[in-house]
């Protein structure tokens, strides 16, 4: 099969699970391990084409995010709001830094670790969406730090592929009573920076990687995350609204269970 219709599907697959709480990392580790694709450009892949998903983010939220960029000068709020992306943020950074080789390197490559992660995370997103606190926060653009630096250790969590980052920050913004519509909205804007910095840190790091061979092929899944996530993000929102988290909890048991089983054949 071509490389390019392999970057195809591990994109698609990137856009469907980026936002939706079953690790979209974990996803696309497992997917490249069902295709059988060895070679350590996929998991530098797998990480770049994810700021394609990001993107849809800013598309779709940009009228209210540009509002709050041009407001920074004159708005207290719009700097609140910064400040707290960027608190949030910050436990990423450090440890993500200190860990990443660690993290691609060994977790990357443990498809049982990553199977273990989803059912795990599905079993916790289970419990927290039906006992967690009442919301008493219900815009994302008016969390306090403190909740938000609350999140970002969260967010750290989804180092480990099977977490979901996600899943990690929307489970944390919920124990901290934030309205799962709203916990949903701060993950997605807490992407844009955290994807940003591992695209830039994974580019960097496997810059040999990137040739005129490979370059196209990142393109390629960059495009396909961005449209499958645009769908994607309309439609998580509108089952979180009716359904809330549970359905994914679900959804993360069986594709962990399905992956184990699998692994003991393989």
């Amino acid at each position: 099969m071509a490389d390019w219709i392999y970057a195809i599907i591990i994109a698609i697959v990137e856009g469907l699970t980026e936002f939706i709480p079953v690790s979209s990392t974990g996803m696309m580790l497992l997917t490249k391990e069902a295709l059988g694709l060895t070679d350590p450009f996929w998991n530098t892949f797998a990480v770049m084409i994810q700021l394609g998903a990001i993107l849809a983010v800013v598309v779709l939220y940009f009228g209210k995010l540009w509002k709050q960029v041009v407001s920074l000068p004159t708005d207290p709020g719009a700097r609140r709001f910064a400040i707290s992306l960027l608190i949030a943020f910050l436990p990423s950074v450090v440890l993500g830094l200190l860990l990443h080789d660690f993290i691609k390197a060994v977790l990357f490559d443990n498809p049982t670790l990553q199977c273990i992660s989803l059912i795990l995370g599905g079993i916790v997103l289970l419990v927290i969406d039906r006992l967690a606190p009442p919301p008493i926060h219900d815009d994302p653009f008016k969390l306090t730090w403190k909740t938000a630096l609350a999140i970002g250790f969260c967010q750290v969590l989804a180092m480990i592929p099977g977490v979901s980052r996600s899943g990690a920050t929307i489970c944390g913004s919920m124990l901290m009573k934030v309205e799962k519509r709203a916990a949903a909205e701060f993950s997605f804007f807490l992407a844009i920076p955290t994807m940003l910095g591992a695209f830039i840190l994974d580019a960097y790091e496997s810059r040999d990687q990137l040739t005129s061979d490979t370059i196209p092929l990142v393109a390629i899944g960059f495009v396909v995350a961005f449209i499958v996530a645009i769908v994607v993000i309309k439609a998580m929102l509108a089952i979180v609204t009716k359904r809330g988290f549970a359905p994914f909890g679900w959804l993360r048991i069986a594709i962990g269970g399905a992956g184990l089983a699998l692994l003991q054949f393989a």
